[in-house]
């Protein structure tokens, strides 16, 4: 059985959060079962709250109020703990950002956009300016800021084990200006290689299983698996082990009718050596025009 891994409360105010809950629940004598029974949930949700890695909703919060006889603190509080995890992260993201920095592995499915923790800078800023036209720079920025952050988990000791199948149409893409694309496609090939995660490309022409949005499959060292899935403007995190066997079986088959990692690496580089001669080439009338003003000024002289 693994240690038991207790929160760093001055991690965040959800770290705090968590922390204070655990205290509360161990001082009255009870376990996660114990507290969370007669309320809706599920004791992994209970215990993903205490490490600061989920949001308390609402009527939980009651529930452990009234079960701790804490004078409704945690409901009072809850909310707080939302917003302080949320700077820069859609609400529906949020539980998923913070549990991926304690994933055991991470599988995502993109069929539009390149998955958060493999963009550039650039790219980053070009999807969020897309998304959110009327935002201001610095609401822009803290998207952004957020999302450079997140890929932070690729430089600790032991990070995630990460795999991404991306549909073809994403290298296709001209969301940036060709130099930027090959910025982004070469940005991903030196992620793969330096932290050995893997890659797959999807080919447009082919039908597979996973024909609809982003879906992204994690596991735990001390927490049953999940799915996330994600549409436009929500997204739903589905814990019951059946329907999470049920993806992960359709992520399988995807895997399977994608190229093989080192044919989809080959592809990225293709598309990034594209990206740098489309580059190139449109250097080339400006260079001719500078040697053109050159030209006419030494006829001046």
């Amino acid at each position: 059985m693994p240690a038991r891994k207790d929160p760093d409360a001055s991690a965040s105010v959800p770290s705090f959060y968590g922390a204070e809950l655990r205290y509360k629940r161990e001082a009255a004598g009870l376990t996660l079962e114990q507290l969370i029974e007669g309320s809706y949930r599920g004791i992994s949700f209970l215990s993903q709250i205490e490490r600061g890695e989920r949001r308390m909703p609402v009527d939980l919060a009651r529930h452990v109020d009234l079960r701790l006889d804490t004078d409704g603190f945690f409901e009072r509080r809850c909310d707080d703990a939302a917003k302080a995890r949320r700077v820069g992260i859609a609400p529906h993201f949020a539980d998923v950002a913070d549990m991926e920095k304690s994933a055991r592995s991470i599988e995502d499915w993109a069929p539009l956009l390149v998955p958060g923790l493999l963009q550039t800078k650039a790219y980053a800023t070009a999807i969020a300016h897309s998304g959110m036209p009327r935002a201001s720079d610095m609401e822009v920025g803290q998207v952004v800021n957020a999302r450079m952050e997140r890929a932070a988990l690729f430089e600790r000791e032991s990070p995630p084990k990460f795999w991404a199948i991306l549909d073809e149409s994403i290298i296709r893409r001209q969301v940036l200006p060709p130099a930027g694309m090959a910025e982004l496609l070469d940005h991903i090939l030196r992620v793969v290689r330096a932290t050995k995660c893997i890659v797959q490309i999807v080919p447009e022409t082919l039908v597979h299983p996973f024909m609809m949005g982003l879906t992204r499959i994690m596991t735990f060292h001390d927490a049953p698996p999940l799915v996330y899935t994600e549409g436009l403007h929500s997204g739903q995190v589905i814990d019951y082990p059946a329907l999470v066997m049920e993806y992960r079986e359709s992520y399988d088959l995807l895997r399977a009718t994608a190229l093989s990692p080192g044919a989809s690496m080959a592809l990225i580089e293709a598309a990034a050596e594209e990206s740098r001669n489309a580059s190139e080439q449109e250097r080339r009338p400006d260079l001719h025009a500078m040697a053109q003003e050159q030209l006419q000024q030494r006829e001046r002289r």
